[in-house]
């Protein structure tokens, strides 16, 4: 068991960027309930521990999550030192589960609704959030010098829209639906690709490659895309074992995500 034994730590989200937080955390001896869509839309799912929500169990680092049904369940896992995932996508665990430490890792670049009373701290992810008004702390999710710095007034660099940048390819790593309706995959995570092979078709548009690479994710095949909706994402660097571990930007996010927590701790 941890040695947070009696508080509850809430994580919104359990998305590839979000694993980071969980990883950390989890590592650091804090217990946590990570909530999901029914439906997530993240693509790196080799690497996301809300991947449970499709797959019951999964193992990212070491770490295993597990999906839940209720809120009862949560200690079940806890004693099997696993982290429990749980549909919910209205947030009502924040009022059913009335956590000590809430964290919204949703990364939707926007605040959806969490106040600084849903919790005794809360903590919010890059841009959206304003540390000292509707959050305790806010962390830096931009690349760059200030990735992962804690902002306990203020806010995070405001979304730029552009991916970063590896190898000299941008915009064209992020994969985007070409067409209305479910992907069907015609290569697996983790897979090597050349430019111009078939990754993947939506409707009738297939989508190719649009430059060598590793195939680092690819949405799932459940889920219901429109047209130039993110679907996949394609790293030039060729590397098929960073598909299945925490990235860096995950990891800087964690860790200042562990540092706000401490901080919280603290000075309650």
């Amino acid at each position: 068991m941890g040695y947070f034994d009696e508080l509850k730590v809430l994580v919104l989200g359990g998305g590839d960027l979000a694993s980071g937080v969980i990883f950390r955390l989890h590592q650091g001896g804090f217990r946590m309930l990570v909530t999901e869509l029914e439906r997530p839309l993240f693509v790196r799912r080799t690497v996301c521990y809300g991947d449970a929500i499709y797959r019951d169990t999964v193992s990212v680092e070491g770490v295993i999550a597990q999906r839940i049904h209720t809120h009862e369940a949560v200690s079940e896992v806890w004693r099997e030192n696993q982290i429990p995932i749980i549909i919910d996508p209205t947030t009502v665990s924040i009022h059913r589960w009335q956590p000590h430490i809430l964290i919204d890792a949703r990364m939707e670049k926007r605040n959806l609704g969490v106040r600084r009373h849903d919790a005794d701290y809360v903590i919010g992810l890059g841009p959206g959030f304003v540390a000292g008004e509707d959050v305790h702390a806010v962390v830096e999710t931009q690349r760059g010098h200030t990735l992962g710095r804690v902002i306990y007034q203020g806010a995070a660099i405001p979304d730029s829209g552009t991916p970063g940048s590896v190898n000299g390819h941008q915009s064209t790593r992020v994969l985007r639906s070409p067409d209305t309706g479910f992907v069907e995959p015609f290569v697996e995570i983790g897979q090597i690709v050349h430019q111009g092979q078939k990754l993947a078709q939506v409707g009738n548009h297939p989508l190719h490659a649009p430059f060598d690479g590793v195939l680092r994710g690819l949405i799932h095949p459940s889920v219901y895309t429109t047209p130039h909706m993110k679907i996949g994402d394609l790293d030039p660097r060729a590397d098929a074992s960073a598909c299945y571990t925490i990235s860096d930007k995950s990891l800087a996010m964690g860790g200042g995500v562990l540092e706000a927590v401490l901080v919280g701790l603290r000075h309650s």
